[in-house]
C-alpha cells in the first residue's frame, strides 16, 4: 500500500530572526569563530592593542577590546543588522577586498546567538555610546577611542548548539590558536589574552622574526629556513621547518593569502609536494608562509568563515610555491653550513644548483611573462668544494635506457684519476670540511669521519643513493622536458573500467601520459587499455598507476606529474645504483662521498626521507664517558 502523500506546506518567507540564526550556524562553530571574527574587525579599524577576555573558555563569555578608529554612535545600531558594513559598497569592491572582513554577517549572527553589546567611541565623539544588540538601547559609556565587543552566553538561544561543544579548556585551546594565527600575520600589533582573569598569552609588537619566535617557539626557528621569492604577481615569503623536523601530526602548518590564515588544499598540495622524496612515511612538514598576491587575481568571497579561497591562476600559483619552497629546502645542512662558513651568500635565490636541472621556463600568468628563471644559474666555484666525483657507476642504469654505453667503474677511476686529491684532503685539518675528514668504516654501512664540531657518522648507502639521484635528475633535465621516459609495451595490454573523467582525462593528456612511458587508450565509454609502462617499474601495478597518475594530471597539471613521475622512477634508479652496505670503500673513496654529499642538494635525507648523516657534538660524546663530571 502506498503511504499517503505529505500534506503540501506553503512557500513563505523566512523571518530576519531565524535567516540570522541559520547564518550564524555557517559563521559561529564555537568560541573560536566568534574571537577570530571580532579581532578580524578589530585588526579592521587600525588597532595597535587587541585584548581579549573569556570566562568559560568563551561560552560564558567573550570581550575583545581594541584601541582602532571607533565606531560613530549614529552607526551603532546599523553594525549590528545583518549585510551592513563599511569595507565593501559595489561588486568592483568586493573583486577586489583588502579587508579581514567585508560579508557583513558576523556581528548580526553572534547577536542572534547570544547577548550582544557593543561599546565604541570614534575620535570625534566626546564620550563613548554602548548598544544592547537585543534590546536597542543606545546609552552614553565612558571609555577611550576604540571599540569594547562583549558576547554573553553563548548559543543560548539554540541550546542544541551549545551541547556539541567540548570542555572549556578544549574550547579556550581553540581560542587562543585563533589569536595565534592573527599574531603571527599581524606582528606590528600587540595581542594579550585573558582567561577567567588570568594572563595566559601575551604577545608584544615586534619584528616579524621576533614574532615568529614568540608564537612558534625558538625550536621552531632554528629547525626551519626562510623564504623570500617573488614571481610575477605572486610574492610567497616566511619560514619552512627542515624535513628532519617534520612532525607526526599537521599541527604547525599556517597559512595566509593577503594577510587572511586559510586553509587551500591547493597551496598545501604544493608545499608538501616540494617535500616530496625528503620527508619519511607520513610525516607532515612545519611552516609559516605568507602568499601576497594582487586581490582582483584571488577570490576571498568562497565560504562563509573566509577560510577558503580560489586563485583565478591555480596551477601558476601551484609552481611558484612549490619551486619557492623547494629553493629553501635544497640546500643541505653541511652546504648551508660551507657556504656560511666562506662568506657566500645563502638565500635560496643564492643556493648554488645546475641550471640544467633546476631553471625553470616561462610561464604565462593571466597575460604576465615571467622573464627570468625562478633559481638562479651556477655562481662561481666554492672555494671549499672539490670537484664532484662519482665513488660508484650510479649512472650506469639510465645510460643504458637511454642507449648510452655504461659508465666505466667509478672506483677504480676515483682510485687511478684522484690519488694525488685525495691524499691532500686527508692531509687538512679535520675541521677544513663540514662533514670532515674520514677516519674508519663500521658494520660495512657507515662512514665515520671527524670534523670541527665532533664525529660524524654517515649512512654510505643513504648517502649515495641522494647523489646518484640528484644527478639521475640532472642528466634527465638536460634531456629536456619533453624527453620521454624508456616504455616497455606489454603483450597483453591491461584492461580496467574507468570513470567518465578518467577517459576524457586519458583522451586530453594521451602526449603527456605518453612521456611517461604510459600508452592508455579508451577501450570504450567506460574501460580503458594500457599497451606500455615505464621500463623502469616493471613490477608496478599498471592499473593502479595509471589512476593516480590520471588523478594527478587532473589536480595539479600535466608539467608536474610529469616531472614527479619522472622523479619517483629516477628515484627507484638510484636506489638500485648507489652503493650497497657490506662494500669496503678506501679512505680515498669515503672522502669522496663526503665531499659529494657537501656539494648535493637535499643531501641530508635519502630518496625515502631517512636521514643520510648524523653528528655527535664533543659534548654528546664526554656525557657518554661522564667526562668531566
Amino acid at each position: 500500500m502506498n503511504a499517503p502523500l505529505p500534506a503540501r506546506r506553503p512557500i513563505r518567507e523566512l523571518p530576519d530572526e531565524l535567516v540570522s540564526q541559520i547564518a550564524a550556524g555557517e559563521v559561529v562553530e564555537r568560541p573560536a569563530s566568534v574571537v577570530r571574527e571580532l579581532v578580524d574587525n578589530a585588526l579592521d579599524a587600525g588597532a595597535r592593542t587587541v585584548t581579549v577576555r573569556l570566562a568559560a573558555g568563551g561560552v560564558r563569555s567573550i570581550v575583545v577590546e581594541d584601541d582602532g578608529a571607533g565606531i560613530p554612535a549614529a552607526e551603532l545600531p546599523l553594525a549590528v543588522r545583518r549585510h551592513a558594513t563599511s569595507k565593501i559598497a559595489n561588486l568592483h569592491e568586493l573583486e577586489r577586498v583588502a579587508t579581514m572582513g567585508f560579508r557583513g554577517e558576523a556581528l548580526a549572527a553572534i547577536a542572534s546567538i547570544a547577548e550582544l553589546a557593543i561599546t565604541s567611541r570614534d575620535a570625534q565623539a566626546p564620550h563613548a555610546h554602548r548598544l544592547d544588540a537585543r534590546s536597542g538601547e543606545l546609552q552614553p559609556a565612558a571609555r577611550a577611542v576604540g571599540t569594547t565587543v562583549e558576547v554573553r552566553e553563548l548559543f543560548f538561544a539554540t541550546p542544541a548548539r551549545r551541547k556539541f561543544l567540548k570542555t572549556d579548556a578544549t574550547e579556550l585551546a581553540h581560542a587562543l590558536d585563533a589569536v595565534r594565527r592573527h599574531a603571527l600575520a599581524r606582528p606590528d600589533v600587540a595581542f594579550a589574552v585573558w582567561h577567567e582573569g588570568r594572563l595566559v598569552a601575551q604577545w608584544r609588537g615586534a619584528s616579524a622574526e621576533t614574532r615568529l619566535a614568540d608564537v612558534l617557539g625558538a625550536e621552531f626557528v632554528a629547525a626551519s629556513r626562510s623564504l623570500d621569492a617573488r614571481v610575477g604577481p605572486l610574492h610567497v615569503a616566511g619560514r619552512v621547518g627542515l624535513p628532519e623536523a617534520a612532525r607526526s601530526r599537521a599541527d604547525q602548518q599556517y597559512l595566509y593569502v593577503n594577510g587572511r590564515y586559510v586553509r587551500d588544499r591547493l597551496v598545501a598540495h604544493a608545499l608538501r609536494s616540494a617535500y616530496d622524496d625528503q620527508l619519511h612515511g607520513s610525516r607532515q612538514p612545519a611552516y609559516t608562509l605568507f602568499v601576497a598576491i594582487a586581490p582582483e587575481l584571488v577570490d576571498v568571497n568562497v565560504h562563509p568563515t573566509k577560510i577558503e579561497v580560489r586563485f583565478r591562476d591555480g596551477r601558476a600559483v601551484h609552481q611558484a610555491v612549490r619551486q619557492a619552497v623547494e629553493d629553501a629546502l635544497a640546500p643541505s645542512r653541511a652546504l648551508a653550513a660551507a657556504e656560511a662558513t666562506a662568506g657566500l651568500d645563502t638565500t635560496p635565490a643564492a643556493s648554488a644548483t645546475p641550471a640544467a636541472s633546476l631553471s625553470t621556463p616561462r610561464q604565462a600568468w593571466l597575460g604576465w611573462v615571467e622573464p627570468t628563471p625562478l633559481r638562479a644559474q651556477e655562481p662561481a666555484a666554492r672555494p671549499w668544494a672539490a670537484p664532484p666525483s662519482p665513488i660508484v657507476g650510479g649512472l650506469d642504469a639510465w645510460a643504458a635506457l637511454r642507449g648510452a654505453p655504461p659508465a666505466a667503474d667509478a672506483l677504480a677511476h676515483e682510485r687511478r684519476a684522484q690519488p694525488a686529491d685525495g691524499q691532500a684532503r686527508d692531509d687538512r685539518d679535520a675541521g677544513a670540511w663540514p662533514l670532515g675528514r674520514a677516519i674508519a668504516q663500521v658494520g660495512g654501512a657507515y662512514v665515520l669521519a671527524e670534523n670541527a664540531h665532533g664525529l660524524v657518522i654517515v649512512d654510505m648507502h643513504a648517502a649515495h643513493e641522494r647523489i646518484v639521484y640528484e644527478r639521475l635528475k640532472a642528466t634527465a633535465a638536460a634531456g629536456g622536458p619533453d624527453a620521454p621516459l624508456p616504455a616497455q609495451p606489454l603483450l597483453i595490454p591491461v584492461t580496467f573500467a574507468a570513470t567518465a573523467a578518467e577517459v576524457a582525462a586519458a583522451e586530453a593528456e594521451r602526449a603527456h601520459l605518453l612521456a611517461l612511458g604510459l600508452d592508455v587508450a579508451p577501450l570504450g565509454p567506460t574501460t580503458l587499455a594500457v599497451r606500455s609502462r615505464p621500463a623502469a617499474l616493471p613490477d608496478a601495478d599498471v592499473a593502479e598507476l595509471t589512476r593516480s597518475v590520471l588523478a594527478d594530471l587532473a589536480q595539479v597539471g600535466a608539467s608536474r606529474v610529469v616531472q614527479r613521475a619522472r622523479d619517483d622512477l629516477l628515484a627507484t634508479m638510484a636506489c638500485h645504483g648507489a652503493v650497497r652496505a657490506n662494500r669496503r670503500l678506501t679512505l680515498d673513496e669515503m672522502n669522496a662521498l663526503l665531499r659529494d654529499m657537501e656539494a648535493t642538494e637535499r643531501a641530508d635525507q635519502c630518496n625515502h626521507g631517512r636521514p643520510t648523516w648524523r653528528q655527535l657534538s664533543m659534548k654528546e660524546l664526554d656525557a657518554l664517558f661522564l667526562r668531566g663530571r
